[in-house]
């Protein structure tokens, strides 16, 4: 008797999403590739010609893009740069996971990443838009909040990040101590005002004196 051959049964088609759905998606995409292009164009204008003279038109043309389409997506420069404030803090934030990614990392291990971070453009950018808030009151009133909410998200990340620390009364004082002396450092040595020799001298101290701050090893 000859043996039947059966078909194998085909796969059930994949659903495919609706040719909309897939549109919006690429819409989505596309306006926020030139959001971000917007934002680092802002930067990037920032360092270049300093706050006073970074203008819409100019960022549109350090972009790429014409003004209409700028608009389109920041209805105005007060947006762009408040997106901008937002996310140079983002940096921040990131600059910190990845200093406590490392195995057995500390908080010491701040000092150097963030010091990395305070050598980029960003933070010339960031120091530009904090000296020119102390006489133009538009520009504090969007940069007020955004540090307040920074603030918080950052000490909220370094307790998660150092539990070892929780409790400890020195926290804040190392967060703090950290922060000023590193920004400190980095506007001296853009300004002339520190020698680079200085630099790791100066790095190694602060490491010091955090880890006299440190809570002592639990038993």
């Amino acid at each position: 008797m000859a043996l039947s051959r059966t078909r194998a049964a085909r796969p059930a088609p994949r659903p495919t999403r609706p040719v909309a759905d897939r549109t919006r998606t690429l819409q989505a995409a596309k306006a926020a590739q030139t959001r971000a292009r917007l934002i680092d164009a802002t930067v990037r204008c920032l360092v270049k010609h300093g706050y006073a003279n970074t203008t819409t038109p100019k960022v549109a043309e350090e972009a790429g893009l014409s003004r209409g389409a700028m608009v389109h997506h920041f209805e105005n420069g007060s947006a762009l740069i408040k997106a901008a404030i937002t996310e140079l803090h983002e940096k921040r934030l990131r600059a910190f996971r990845r200093a406590a990614d490392r195995p057995e990392h500390e908080v010491t291990d701040l000092v150097e990443t963030y010091w990395r971070q305070l050598q980029k453009p960003a933070f010339i950018a960031f120091h530009e838009l904090a000296v020119a808030a102390r006489t133009d009151a538009d520009l504090a009133s969007i940069l007020s909040p955004l540090q307040d909410e920074f603030r918080a998200k950052f000490n909220a990340q370094a307790e998660a990040l150092f539990p070892e620390w929780l409790g400890s009364p020195n926290f804040a004082l190392a967060m703090t101590l950290s922060q000023t002396i590193l920004e400190g450092m980095a506007i001296s040595l853009q300004t002339g005002g520190m020698d680079q020799a200085q630099v790791d001298p100066m790095l190694r101290h602060l490491e010091a004196q955090i880890r006299t701050l440190a809570p002592a090893p639990k038993s």
